[in-house]
């Protein structure tokens, strides 16, 4: 029998695009929990599906040509490289277009209208007189009426945070046509989320612990939701009433009894969580080959089940107010966690596809990279705190190279051989101190597993290679390359090979809801039965036998990384792509002077004149004068500036000038410099490069240091074409 019941859901992406890393992040977190939870021996159904319905879907099958239902057809026959790429093991993946969602929205709708948390009211609704619609939330924008961003949607705000009503917001627009919307009535259904046994539910189910005694929400979202609960003068609190109704055309769910009307996709979408667990838990053969399955319905009235969500806290307030209010009063059970995590940035920088800074998932495992590297490093920086997550690339690659090969693989290739060779590939007995060091790893086993319950997994991980620390250094201190060539030593060199086995094995299992692809090898290798917690109180023995060792994992090769975010070289060009140079001060008068030719015929500059060219090539280059609005080093390079220039066009533009070593930002800030303004923007590990920032120095940067960003007479303006 199984310990615990668990049904686990990742949130539902949006079926109108491709997986991105922040999905992918997402999805391993909650795979590697729910690879420790089986682990444990408990049962887990861990689920997903497309999220399909909505205005956006419905407008891009139709700019498409092609049916809503087809359109997102094609999006989810693309899902399945990405999950098997990256080792997500989802039991099922459904869509909320199913019939199992279509019946259970309409259920717990009706559930509701039943209890009086149902109402009708008549609003007045941004309208696009060019389309002829209603415009959802998404598709108005405008200023935030709390903190007056510019470019927020019509539901939510960015910046703050705030949630809001479309028409709240300020210098609204269409983002479908760029018209101004007009006010336009309806009628619309509300869920009563201000009802007082709402609030009075809400206020409980928030802030007191689930039935396995914990908290139910994090700390940080749990300050952030008391916010909701303050009441003003009048005794009303932050919770709104929600609007669960659109008008047609609307591609979604039909509100019964409701001609015309929908349901909002953001009621049916988690919905859409029971609907994939019943679509996958109805299934006869699910039923006939899974032990300990139950079927939808005995399995959700279980009180023993625990639902646990993982979603971004973009989307907290639904699932963390709409959704266990909507479950409760209509009778089901509420989530017993939601695990809220952070947004994944790159090398410090938001993902943006414009401005270089996102890691395609698909790419990443087109260039041979190991899946496993990325679930790694990953895991090295997630906790269970609502924290944003930095992939940078030098430390990815120092941190799989070091850890998973040079400690953690290190100890079983040191081993290894030795035992196959000399001693017919059969582990003996242990020594004293081989013994205590045994000990030691597999006493590791309950803290180790309350990290990983905890959702710790940084702390899981360095805790494991606290521990393979503690092996190499056991290594080094017996040193069996040396006791092999010793007379003598045969059974010294046994047992810290040995030891040095059982120890691999205890870190494989340590390891193994992180990397499952690479502890499968080494079951095989070690030629024991698939590793689970309970194993970390056994050990292999003397006598077991093992098989040849054969190399488990490769280092990361920096190329790969460079082909990842399409880097050419730093030194390729000239000062705005990172060209080295080797002075550490700014520019002084004495660095100008040359050394005396004499009678030597030496190219100007240190390179011959290029060749000539006519006027009509000439005129292609467009340099234009730009200041310096902002100039900042760039993390992770010692040779970069980030320059923010002003060209006269109503925007900035983004610049990387190779010239960290010889300007301070604040000396240029301010300052005007020459652009070229049409060179083609060129994709680096740290972004985009919108340009080039002109410079001159010699070409023999040793005997010549020095390089001299040109700077226009005072007069000139920003956006003034040279000619």
């Amino acid at each position: 029998m199984s310990k615990r019941r668990l049904f686990v859901t990742t949130a539902l992406p949006y079926a109108n695009g491709k997986f991105h890393i922040g999905h992918i992040m997402e999805y391993i977190q909650a795979d590697i929990w729910v690879r420790f939870q089986r682990m444990q021996g408990n049962l887990v159904h861990f689920v997903c599906a497309d999220d399909a319905h909505g205005a956006p879907i419905m407008i891009a099958a139709e700019k498409a040509g092609i049916t809503p239902q087809e359109f997102v057809a094609s999006i989810a026959s693309g899902r399945k490289p990405y999950l098997e790429g990256f080792h997500i093991n989802f039991d099922n993946w459904h869509t909320t277009d199913g019939e199992e969602n279509h019946s259970l929205a309409k259920e717990i709708y009706l559930e509701l209208k039943n209890k009086g948390l149902i109402e009708v009211r008549e609003i007045e609704q941004f309208f696009d007189p060019a389309k002829g619609m209603f415009l959802p939330d998404r598709f108005i924008k405008g200023e935030c009426p709390k903190c007056g961003a510019k470019d927020q949607y019509g539901d939510s705000c960015e910046s703050c945070g705030a949630v809001y009503s479309p028409t709240e917001v300020k210098n609204p627009y269409s983002t479908l046509s760029g018209s101004t919307p007009v006010l336009k009535k309806s009628d619309h259904y509300f869920f009563k989320l201000s009802d007082p046994a709402c609030v009075e539910f809400l206020q409980n189910w928030t802030q007191t612990p689930n039935p396995q005694g914990r908290l139910r929400l994090q700390p940080e979202v749990l300050n952030k939701i008391k916010e909701w609960f303050v009441q003003d003068e009048s005794g009303k609190t932050g919770l709104g009433d929600w609007d669960i109704s659109r008008d047609a055309p609307y591609f979604g769910i039909e509100i019964p009894e409701a001609p015309g009307k929908y349901f909002y996709v953001w009621l049916d979408a988690p919905i859409g969580y029971l609907a994939s667990l019943k679509n996958y838990l109805d299934k006869e053969d699910i039923q006939k080959s899974v032990p300990g399955v139950l079927g939808f319905d005995r399995f959700m009235s279980d009180p023993q089940v625990e639902q646990y969500h993982f979603i971004g806290k973009d989307i907290t307030y639904f699932h963390t107010l709409f959704w266990p209010a909507m479950l409760h009063f209509s009778g089901r059970k509420t989530p017993s966690s939601i695990f809220v995590h952070g947004f994944i940035t790159v090398s410090g920088e938001k993902m943006s596809k414009s401005r270089g800074t996102g890691i395609d998932p698909l790419k990443y495992l087109s260039l041979g990279m190991n899946p496993e590297w990325l679930r790694y490093y990953l895991a090295t920086k997630l906790s269970s705190k609502v924290e944003d997550l930095d992939f940078n690339p030098e430390d990815f690659t120092l941190r799989v190279n070091s850890d998973l090969v040079g400690k953690y693989i290190n100890i079983a290739s040191r081993a290894a051989n030795f035992i196959h060779k000399q001693f017919n590939s059969q582990l003996g007995a242990l020594f004293p101190n081989g013994e205590s060091l045994v000990i030691e790893l597999q006493s590791s086993s309950a803290t180790i597993s309350a990290l990983y319950e905890e959702r710790e997994f940084a702390k899981a991980l360095r805790e494991t290679m606290a521990l393979a620390d503690k092996v190499n250094e056991y290594v080094d201190q017996n040193k069996p390359w040396e006791l092999a060539k010793k007379e003598g030593s045969q059974n010294e060199l046994h047992a810290v090979c040995s030891t040095c086995l059982e120890a691999f094995r205890y870190l494989s299992i340590y390891l193994k809801p992180v990397l499952p692809e690479l502890t499968t090898q080494v079951e095989s290798f070690l030629q024991c039965a698939p590793l689970t917690f309970a194993d970390a109180q056994t050990r292999l023995g003397a006598g077991h036998t093992i098989s040849a060792y054969k190399h488990l994992i490769q280092r990361v090769d920096e190329k790969m990384l460079d082909a990842l975010f399409d880097i050419q070289s730093d030194s390729s060009s000239k000062a705005d792509h990172g060209k080295s140079l080797s002075n550490n001060s700014k520019p002084t008068t004495a660095d100008t002077a040359l050394p005396s030719n004499g009678d030597r015929k030496e190219a100007p500059g240190g390179e011959e004149i290029a060749a000539t060219i006519g006027i009509d090539e000439f005129v292609k280059i467009d340099l234009r004068i730009a200041q310096i609005v902002t100039c900042e080093r760039v993390e992770g390079s010692t040779k970069l500036l980030r320059l923010m220039l002003d060209a006269g066009e109503g925007k900035q533009r983004q610049v990387f000038s190779g010239i960290a070593s010889v300007y301070a930002p604040e000396d240029l800030v301010g300052k005007l410099t020459v652009l070229v303004a049409n060179l083609a923007p060129r994709k680096m590990k740290f972004g985009i490069s919108e340009g080039m920032v002109l410079a001159a120095s010699h070409a023999d940067e040793k005997a010549v240091p020095g390089i001299y960003i040109l700077h226009p007479w005072p007069g000139a303006k920003p956006g003034m074409r040279i000619h």
